[in-house]
């Protein structure tokens, strides 16, 4: 399976940098919990896409520490945001603060924020820290409307990738029900979380969510 992970090993203290590789893809990856980096990679986002910018697809996933205990539910610890072959994953839980630039961009009508479950998600991320998606679709709800189905399909990221971009991936569950709220995050759970955001983003552009 060609999946894997480059750590640049450039060490800041604001962020470091990565390459995922995604079958024929790479997608370069910025882990941070600091607000200008956040502001740096949506600036430039905004830059690259300028010109398509009233039909931005944006591919969204949340993380947060899984709870065993009845009636607790943890915060959500990471935000991942993919553009093409650029992802963000933005540690909210050790950030001294939200930019306003994160708030915007979030809010603007103008994109399409996909994923699978991702009312979800867009719950929890108003909820816990006031972002408010404005604009989201869930991939299966997208898929029955393209198909012209009446139900949507019960089915996970990991299977819809295979449906529909002849991509098959696994996700352990060592690292899906892992710690996400540690101020490191290991090279699997990087890798993994970057991926779920882009083949949220390519499913959502094979399918036409800004149609």
């Amino acid at each position: 399976m060609s999946i894997s992970i480059t750590d640049y090993e450039l060490r800041y203290d604001t962020h470091s940098i990565y390459r995922v590789d995604f079958f024929d893809d790479y997608i370069e990856t910025v882990v941070t919990h600091t607000p200008s980096k956040v502001k740096y990679w949506i600036n430039k986002t905004r830059y690259l896409h300028r010109y398509r910018l009233h039909k931005l697809i944006v591919g969204l996933d949340v993380e947060w520490r899984p709870s065993f205990t009845r009636g607790v539910n943890n915060p959500v610890a990471t935000l991942q945001l993919c553009v093409g072959h650029r992802c963000l994953i933005f540690q909210l839980l050790h950030t001294p603060g939200i930019p306003r630039c994160l708030f915007n961009f979030l809010a603007d009508p103008d994109f399409t924020f996909v994923g699978v479950g991702i009312k979800d998600d867009v719950r929890k991320l108003c909820l816990e820290y006031d972002l408010a998606v404005a604009k989201y679709v869930d991939l299966r709800e997208l898929e029955a409307r393209r198909y012209g189905w009446s139900v949507q399909r019960r089915i996970g990221l990991k299977d819809m990738a295979a449906d529909v971009l002849g991509q098959e991936f696994q996700k352990p569950k060592t690292v899906t029900m892992s710690h996400w709220d540690k101020p490191s995050l290991s090279l699997e759970q990087i890798k993994y979380a970057c991926i779920d955001a882009f083949v949220s983003f390519e499913i959502g552009r094979a399918l036409g969510a800004a149609n």
